[in-house]
């Protein structure tokens, strides 16, 4: 509705308010809101005043003439087209310069206009001039910005019910700690219907091989695809995605920018697929890509076929407290058995797949992927792996005990320190010690060290009582080694200093 439809309407119905009852001002009140969107307290204000307020038309003042225009143009490209902010600092310094120099001559009234612009004021009088400058605006935001506004936004409430085929789609770095130079990325696609989850590894993140990607996934999906959800990520939204989609009949949306929550099925397996799978170490350069695509290939089955997932069935707020429901946990493969929408042709093959596979042997196959990449990513030599089952089988029962059996996920043991970090105290007179220790075999390291302390042969503080008395028990250990096993050992200072 225009602001002069408003008026009129708001001039017809000052009068029916004013000479209506308490109930009747309620009903015109929600009919105003209702049609107007005005608030209900500025309704109340409009009908109750006497007239219409008056709008005071403001009078434009031009300030600026042209020869402050053309200075000002002349000191833009003396900056060296720097944005506006940049150049309201610049402009007390350039000014100076220019006009010293003799390539300026402003008087002083031209001058004091100049140097109390703003800076929103510079970028006004010379957004025309740059836009000449430059031939228009930048190509590649005008791009990006008209695939946002075609594609439709879809968000996690907007799903319902939806038959198999729609798919949310994300994006997954394998950067490890650091996010600089190029490396590994996960395109993980995630059913909404059903759960059906599919990963593709990508060697750098590049808008073709999503296509590519996509493709290829098409043929190997038990149902066709009909829609994909994206976030807005510039990989995703571009013209090479939109026509792809556009060309095959497929339904392509995206999530609101800073709502994950609007992609919460896809961002569930991020978590529960693909980190469980890979971890978070950093992955780099072909072979890896080559190793997480074989890890790919031998989990999909496995996930999809014998791993079930909870779906949310309903979430309810109370003040501060969000309660959710889910449904029993199933797996992929059986949400789309006992879908009325997939054909039966469709169940009958998934049915003869699912018969033909065993999921220790694919878990077997899995961990030993999971080998070769960690091998890879950390630039080792993969160790050889036994290609029979059943000592795989076997070491199930007890594989608990060694902890962390997925190598993506178990970190590198500590180097032991075999070296010295302290030089010894005790180095120069452990002789004299040990002739100590054969007058007296009982003797204790303490009375040893205040001996030692007044013997003059050195500063020996009390705090290097503890490693004297760790020398000692060394010695006594070998003494006891000698008696009950015959063995020719000496005391050896630098065993006693390592222990």
């Amino acid at each position: 509705m225009s602001v002069a439809a408003r008026k009129e309407l708001i001039a017809v119905v000052r009068r029916r308010y004013s000479e209506a009852d308490r109930d009747g001002k309620k009903l015109i009140l929600d009919e105003l809101t209702n049609i107007t969107g005005y608030h209900r307290k500025h309704a109340i204000r409009l009908l109750t005043s006497k007239e219409a307020p008056i709008i005071r038309e403001r009078s434009c003042r031009f300030v600026y003439d042209e020869a402050i225009n053309e200075s000002l143009v002349v000191l833009w490209e003396a900056a060296d087209r720097i944005c506006g902010k940049r150049l309201k600092a610049a402009l007390p310094l350039l000014l100076d310069s220019m006009v010293k120099y003799g390539h300026l001559k402003p008087d002083d009234s031209l001058r004091s206009q100049l140097l109390s612009m703003s800076a929103a004021t510079i970028d006004r009088r010379l957004r025309s001039i740059r836009e000449h400058a430059y031939g228009g605006c930048k190509k590649k935001r005008a791009a990006l910005s008209r695939i946002r506004r075609l594609v439709p936004v879809r968000t996690f409430a907007d799903w319902g019910e939806p038959t198999p085929g729609f798919f949310e789609m994300d994006m997954v770095v394998h950067c490890g700690e650091r996010a600089e130079g190029s490396f590994v990325h996960s395109l993980v696609l995630t059913d909404v219907a059903s759960g059906w989850t599919e990963c593709i590894a990508l060697p750098v993140h590049e808008q073709a091989l999503i296509v590519e990607a996509i493709d290829g996934l098409r043929t190997r999906l038990p149902f066709p695809v009909l829609g994909i959800d994206t976030d807005n990520d510039s990989a995703f939204l571009n013209d090479t995605l939109f026509n792809y989609c556009n060309d095959q009949g497929i339904t392509l949306t995206r999530s609101r920018a800073y709502h994950k929550n609007d992609q919460a099925w896809v961002e569930q397996k991020n978590g529960s697929v693909v980190r469980k799978l890979v971890g978070y170490g950093r992955l780099e350069g072909i072979s890896a890509t080559s190793a997480l695509r074989r890890l790919y290939e031998s989990s999909r089955l496995y996930t999809n076929f014998f791993q079930p997932s909870f779906k949310l069935t309903g979430k309810t707020r109370c003040g501060a407290r969000v309660h959710k429901t889910y449904d029993d946990p199933l797996t992929p493969f059986t949400r789309l058995h006992d879908n009325d929408c997939v054909s039966k042709e469709t169940k009958a093959k998934l049915k003869r797949q699912m018969d033909g596979l065993d999921p220790v042997a694919l878990l077997k196959l899995i961990r030993e992927h999971q080998e070769l990449l960690v091998a890879i990513s950390r630039k080792r030599t993969p160790e050889a792996t036994d290609s029979e089952i059943a000592p795989f089988v076997k070491n199930l029962a007890i594989a608990w005990k060694a902890g962390e059996v997925r190598a993506t996920h178990r970190s590198e043991p500590k180097r032991k320190q075999w070296w010295r970090a302290r030089e010894d105290p005790f180095a120069n007179v452990w002789p004299m010690l040990l002739g100590w220790l054969e007058e007296q075999p009982d003797m204790e390291a303490k009375a040893m060290l205040k001996r030692l302390q007044s013997s003059g042969h050195g500063h020996f503080p009390d705090g290097q009582l503890r490693t004297l008395q760790r020398r000692v028990r060394v010695w006594r250990m070998q003494i006891v080694r000698h008696l009950v096993y015959g063995a020719e050992e000496a005391a050896d200072p630098a065993a006693a200093s390592l222990s």
